[in-house]
């Protein structure tokens, strides 16, 4: 049968040219065996990867998955105890009903009309950003813009200022290292989740004795009613912080180089510039910043054809869903006209991203910004570096040229 010749798929054995360029590989799986049987785990349990759109979407919406942080927290040490404690209170590893009280005490901050309230101080801080970068020839675009706005977006959010912002970005992903990519640093995650436990514990006090308009303040008010432990304010404000830049920065930055390679969808853009949030949304689903996310079956299913069991780990390899030609026409092209609002690089169901509309606004901006205060922006000869990650998926060192400096802004 097709599954005993196939190899089994694997992120981690993927070299460096498969991270920055998956979806061919996707594509031979979706083709040829679409929900595939990878590696068993030490404690037996099945791990299935799906890679057609009508399967990711199911099980994404199905109650017979969940993402429950009980099967995350056997992987982190014991002695992460403040790790451990973190993330049990992570919304993405909750289920209902404590999933949708929490969901519910947040969407406000990250409804539509909240981050058009925002768009305003995003576009200052994007301008400013370029106007650091001078007139210098080259930029990172990763270091120099990609991860400053995202942080800077949702310190704003939260109330903690720009002063912070490094400090806060070093700390998330000493995080995010121990929940994805190839090399696993418990202690050092366990390190930045102390120091970010401190630092916000800190802020939650100085919000209970000066009250602002900001969301920490709306978390300790929900604390105050009872709705929220301590713990789970910390969490949380670590949660969107870890969640609401990563992610964008990925976006961001996979947006800016999937124009420069595709010079005609750039084109289109700038000669229609009321096509970039249909571009926006279509780059999502062309190229998603992240590429998998895993849920645990909680009953024995079937899934075309192959017998899910319970506790079965079942990753949805969304990069594949979004390029599915069931789905999609030409998914491999770059289409700024593109309807593409069905794609799942959001997410779906339940965890559907909370922050999507932030998330877009952001690259709308980005885009905006970028293009038109550095017109002659560019790719150069210096290789992309792509993070060794398949989950949160983006360059790491993005070098473009600037053909001689900024215009003015």
């Amino acid at each position: 049968m097709t599954q005993r010749v196939l190899r089994p798929f694997d992120p981690l054995d993927f070299s460096a040219a498969d991270v920055a360029a998956p979806y061919p590989i996707y594509r031979h799986y979706r083709e040829k065996d679409p929900v595939h049987r990878g590696r068993t785990s030490l404690d037996g349990r099945a791990t299935w990867y799906v890679f057609r759109y009508d399967d990711v979407t199911r099980v994404l919406s199905h109650p017979h998955y969940g993402h429950e942080a009980a099967r995350f927290l056997p992987g982190i040490p014991l002695e992460c105890e403040t790790l451990r404690r973190m993330v049990g209170n992570w919304l993405v590893f909750m289920d209902p009903p404590r999933h949708g009280q929490l969901r519910s005490l947040l969407a406000a901050s990250f409804s539509a009309r909240a981050v058009a309230e925002l768009r305003s101080r995003m576009v200052e801080i994007a301008h400013d950003l370029i106007a650091d970068i001078g007139q210098r020839p080259t930029l990172d675009l990763v270091d120099d813009f990609a991860a400053p706005l995202p942080v800077l977006v949702i310190s704003e959010l939260l109330g903690t200022g720009r002063d912070n912002r490094t400090w806060l970005r070093e700390r998330a992903l000493s995080l995010q290292e121990a929940s994805s990519g190839r090399a696993r640093d418990y202690r050092q995650a366990e390190t930045a989740a102390t120091a970010l436990t401190d630092f916000f514990r800190w802020e939650a006090r100085r919000r209970r004795r000066d009250p602002t308009d900001d969301l920490i303040t709306a978390l300790v008010k929900a604390g105050e009613c009872g709705s929220l432990t301590d713990d789970e304010i910390i969490a949380t404000c670590v949660h969107l912080l870890t969640a609401g830049h990563e992610t964008t920065t990925n976006l961001i930055a996979k947006s800016v180089l999937a124009l420069l390679r595709n010079p005609g969808a750039l084109g289109e853009l700038r000669a229609h510039p009321e096509l970039l949030p249909s571009t926006v949304d279509e780059l999502v689903r062309y190229d998603c910043p992240v590429q998998m996310v895993t849920r645990w079956a909680y009953q024995d299913d079937v899934l075309r054809g192959r017998d899910i069991r319970e506790g079965d780990d079942v990753v949805l390899v969304l990069g594949s869903a979004n390029r599915d030609p069931l789905v999609f026409t030409a998914p491999d092209e770059l289409r700024p006209r593109r309807r593409s609002g069905r794609h799942c690089g959001f997410g779906g169901g339940i965890h559907r991203c909370l922050g999507a509309a932030l998330a877009r606004a952001e690259a709308e901006i980005a885009i905006a910004v970028l293009f038109e205060c550095l017109p002659g922006l560019r790719l150069t000869d210096v290789p992309v570096q792509f993070a060794e990650d398949m989950v949160f998926h983006g360059p790491r060192h993005l070098v473009l040229g600037t053909c001689g400096g900024s215009a003015d802004v």
